[in-house]
């Protein structure tokens, strides 16, 4: 993990930069790395550290550990759509990231048989989870594991992870056949029972869904609080969008008959990604998309950038890479991008927590 700059931490903390060197100052913070022209460089354990002592010492603690208090529920969010290329990893593991930052206990679920997610944290899914050790163990029919014994530490501070693995696919098969047998739990509670023995753990969880509906992604939108759809701003895609919700819409009746209970969520957000601002088409059918489905879509849009790609190559996100390797202004360019779009997520989670 690189280290964080003052300007950075100040923004993730909510003060000032002078706030931040006047406490270094007075001794109320630690001492940090120091380059040699004098910039402070910040580990995101110093952060934390940091913000516990403002959680102590500032005028409004809450204002500085936003996370889960007395009363609330776990929000679970589930990143999905119906087309490949939407940018759902991506966008799934930068909220994960930024909102770990910003002082939330987070644990993200890979429910991708695909793995990308799970790979983007250095694991090679096809050697090291190709029998056990996925989401799968806690979601299978014979013998389930506690979630507690999947879930692990990454290297990235606040944020753990329910790795996934090809042998994931095996849950396709394993419902349809234990539908027909009646076995209980169905696929339906499955996920939601699993996430009851570590939910006081975190104040966030989020799925990384599969690029279509069936039994793994239905499970993940039983389970869920709240979804998050990427839409790229095209026909082709929007179009897929509009059969993926009219489809999930019929199984998740199907599903709330099954299991005599309403499947709701606090929220369903559309998040545009992959936008350019300077397309004229693509401007024209975010406009549509705005008109049909109103506040649904975030007003921030994920831009579409060559420092997302070129940091994945390294299978690093715009949170990780170190600001030398690329271009500095796309980068930055990046970054405000998706802190947008965590942010105004981050009010619209806070508010179904009644704040």
């Amino acid at each position: 993990m690189r280290r964080f700059s003052s300007t950075e931490v100040a923004e993730l903390l909510r003060i000032s930069t002078s706030n931040l060197r006047t406490r270094h100052k007075d001794g109320s913070f630690p001492d940090v790395f120091t380059d040699t022209r004098g910039h402070r460089h910040y580990t995101a354990e110093e952060i934390d550290q940091i913000r516990s002592i403002m959680a102590q010492t500032g005028k409004n603690p809450d204002h500085y550990r936003p996370g889960r208090r007395k009363g609330d529920h776990l929000q679970v969010l589930s990143v999905c759509n119906f087309k490949g290329g939407s940018a759902k990893t991506s966008s799934a593991i930068s909220l994960a990231m930024r909102y770990s930052l910003r002082g939330y206990r987070v644990a993200v679920l890979d429910m991708d048989a695909q793995a990308s997610l799970t790979t983007f944290f250095g694991f090679r899914p096809e050697l090291e989870f190709s029998e056990a050790g996925t989401i799968y163990d806690a979601l299978r029919y014979k013998d389930p594991r506690p979630l507690s014994e999947v879930i692990r530490k990454t290297y990235f501070h606040n944020l753990d992870l329910a790795p996934a693995g090809l042998i994931l696919s095996e849950y396709e098969t394993e419902t349809a056949n234990a539908l027909g047998r009646r076995v209980q739990p169905i696929f339906a509670e499955r996920l939601t029972r699993a996430l009851e023995e570590v939910e006081d753990d975190y104040d966030l969880i989020i799925i990384d869904c599969p690029p279509q509906l069936g039994f793994v992604t239905l499970t993940a939108l039983a389970a869920s609080t709240g979804l998050v759809v990427t839409v790229v701003p095209s026909m082709l895609d929007i179009a897929s969008m509009s059969q993926f919700l009219n489809l999930a819409a019929e199984t998740v009746e199907t599903v709330e008959e099954a299991i005599d209970k309403r499947v709701s969520w606090d929220f369903v957000k559309f998040l545009i990604t992959q936008y350019e601002p300077s397309d004229g088409p693509q401007t024209q059918m975010a406009g549509y998309l705005r008109t049909i489905l109103g506040d649904q879509v975030l007003t921030q849009p994920m831009l579409k950038s060559t420092a997302i790609s070129d940091a994945g190559m390294t299978q690093q996100t715009i949170y990780e890479v170190d600001p030398s390797q690329l271009v500095r202004k796309t980068l930055e360019r990046a970054i405000t991008s998706m802190n947008g779009v965590a942010d105004e997520l981050e009010t619209v989670i806070q508010a179904a927590w009644g704040r």
